[in-house]
């Protein structure tokens, strides 16, 4: 079961390390029946910020948009960057849902203007997001699902549900 209270706190942490300015204007572009459509709206909201509805992400290559953050995944970013469709606007790409992979990430600070890419990863229990790593422009890229979220703790099992260093 999941609680309001794994939302509270994806907002609290939210709220820490994205900057104002960075979701001052975020794309919402998930079904309201998928968990990242969680982060989406209320994060934005919760911190006074504008909301972009668009039926899809892909929908910014036919309609460019202001938008200062886009949150979706892999492969829509992907086709975003071949259309060329990531608006000089934005400065952070949230990807989520499927593995984020370096040939991406450097992809797209190749081919905009796009500052940091932040890898959000979690299975739907813990609302929405459960780990992440922040990787700016010019730093390191690595393929990595990264730590836990604030107030949170990872377990890495085996096969037989046994813990792993």
């Amino acid at each position: 079961m999941v609680e309001h209270a794994s939302t509270v706190n994806l907002l609290h942490w939210s709220s820490g390390v994205f900057a104002d300015s960075e979701i001052s204007r975020t794309l919402f572009s998930t079904s309201i029946s998928f968990d990242l459509s969680v982060y989406e709206c209320f994060v934005p909201l919760s911190q006074g910020s504008t909301l972009y509805l668009v039926e899809d992400a892909l929908a910014l290559a036919q309609t460019p948009l202001d938008v200062s953050l886009i949150n979706t995944v892999p492969s829509a970013i992907a086709a975003l960057v071949d259309q060329k469709a990531v608006p000089a606007s934005t400065s952070v790409i949230n990807s989520c849902g499927e593995r984020l992979k370096a040939d991406l990430i450097e992809r797209v600070f190749e081919s905009s203007g796009v500052e940091k890419i932040c890898n959000l990863y979690a299975p739907s229990e813990t609302t929405t997001y459960s780990t992440w790593i922040c990787m700016p422009r010019g730093e390191a890229v690595v393929e990595t699902i990264g730590r836990p979220i604030a107030n949170t703790r990872v377990y890495l099992l085996d096969g037989h549900g046994g813990p792993v260093p």
